[in-house]
């Protein structure tokens, strides 16, 4: 993940003659942090926090829970955060981290422990004006708090800015938990205006209904009239059916820990996680893992519109086949980044005292995100190259400025 990162990187910084010298130090990383955590009961997980670049602002990227996270993992995300944050222009840099540990595997009181002491090794590099860690996969508010709480007793005054995604009652901030997926159908929506395509009707798959997937399926029901759910998947299944899916009640059904695998409905399908992502609709959201599609499934996409929800979910070689078969990808540095963009929105109203509505949160997600959508639509219709060459070389430029 992290060469074809940096393949783009390369791409497209020749491409605005950006000097090689300075290139490398885009692709190089201020600060690596790789660490051990040993619980009391003995065991013990390698953890991560990588701080990739500050030039606009404090690092700032998720924790994941993950048996998978690497340390090349962790560099890519990194990476992708500082062009996400300078794609959609909102003053924070880059960061990412996580531990190689499956939570459902631990007890609750050990993953306290596992959290608190993250925290406390990490506590002298980061801070509110540092670098502001908030939740990724498997992390979610009640960890952050464990975080934060930590963090205050190291630090011996109360830093809500120090983390975001918090619980409400803690200082976070309304909004926050359906912000990426509600930012994706904001990006979306605006790039079919864009478009002149927004008076068509639509048929949507969203491969990967965790909560990135389920928000985005559930705010599009209730703002995208034209906009029809036939396919949805989790890790293990997918459905599939010819009337439309109720998105709320998948997710209701999905918060009970079920999986697709035992969904049971009049007129809906189980199909496997392969055969969703070669449905025929008009839109397939990817909301899953990186690297969904590949050399090995790309052909097999009927969607005109790819909505990149996920970090790095398509490969290079499958980004530059379907491009050029005429599919329009909404990349993932922009599609994604409403999560950060409420973090943003969190930190500001910590570090001024605030509670916002989640009216007002919304409203200023949706001005920033259709911004950066407005921005590389431009520049990739005078460039005349596609929308994710277009997201990169906006970040690039704003951050060797």
């Amino acid at each position: 993940m992290l060469q074809s990162v940096h393949s783009l990187i390369d791409s497209v910084g020749h491409r605005l003659n950006i000097p090689e010298e300075t290139l490398e130090q885009l692709k190089s990383f201020d600060k690596e942090h790789v660490f051990e955590i040993a619980l009391e009961n003995g065991k013990s997980f390698k953890a991560y926090r990588v701080q990739h670049n500050n030039n606009l602002g404090p690092y700032k990227g998720g924790i994941r829970y993950h048996p998978n996270v690497s340390l090349d993992e962790v560099q890519a995300l990194a990476t992708l955060m500082s062009l996400k944050t300078a794609a959609v222009n909102i003053p924070l840099g880059g960061g990412k981290g996580g531990i190689a540990v499956d939570p459902h595997d631990l007890a609750e009181k050990e993953v306290e422990e596992l959290s608190r002491k993250y925290a406390r090794h990490l506590h002298p590099h980061i801070g509110p004006e540092k670098d502001v860690p908030a939740p990724d996969v498997n992390t979610n508010a009640q960890i952050i708090d464990w975080m934060v709480d930590e963090f205050s007793k190291l630090s011996g005054t109360e830093q809500k800015a120090s983390f975001t995604g918090k619980s409400i009652a803690n200082g976070g901030s309304a909004g926050r938990t359906a912000a990426t997926g509600r930012g994706g159908v904001i990006a979306l929506a605006e790039l079919l205006k864009l478009r002149g395509k927004s008076y068509k009707d639509y048929t949507v798959a969203i491969q990967g209904f965790g909560n990135v997937g389920s928000y985005f399926g559930t705010v599009a029901e209730t703002t995208q009239a034209r906009w029809k759910l036939v396919g949805v998947s989790d890790s293990q299944a997918g459905l599939q059916s010819k009337d439309c899916l109720n998105a709320e009640a998948l997710k209701e059904f999905k918060e009970g820990r079920g999986s697709f695998k035992n969904y049971t409905s009049h007129g809906v399908h189980i199909i496997s996680n392969e055969e969703l992502l070669s449905t025929e609709v008009d839109i397939l959201v990817l909301a899953g893992l990186e690297d969904s599609l590949t050399t090995e499934n790309m052909k097999k996409v009927k969607a005109k519109y790819i909505i990149e929800m996920a970090n790095g979910p398509i490969s290079n070689e499958a980004y530059d086949y379907l491009t050029a078969a005429g599919k329009v990808i909404l990349p993932d540095v922009v599609a994604n980044a409403g999560g950060v963009i409420v973090s943003y929105l969190e930190w500001l109203q910590n570090n001024n005292d605030e509670r916002w509505t989640e009216a007002k949160v919304n409203y200023q997600l949706t001005t920033i995100i259709e911004k950066a959508v407005q921005d590389m639509c431009e520049y990739a219709e005078q460039e005349k190259t596609d929308l994710k060459q277009a997201a990169f070389a906006i970040a690039i430029k704003r951050l060797v400025a």
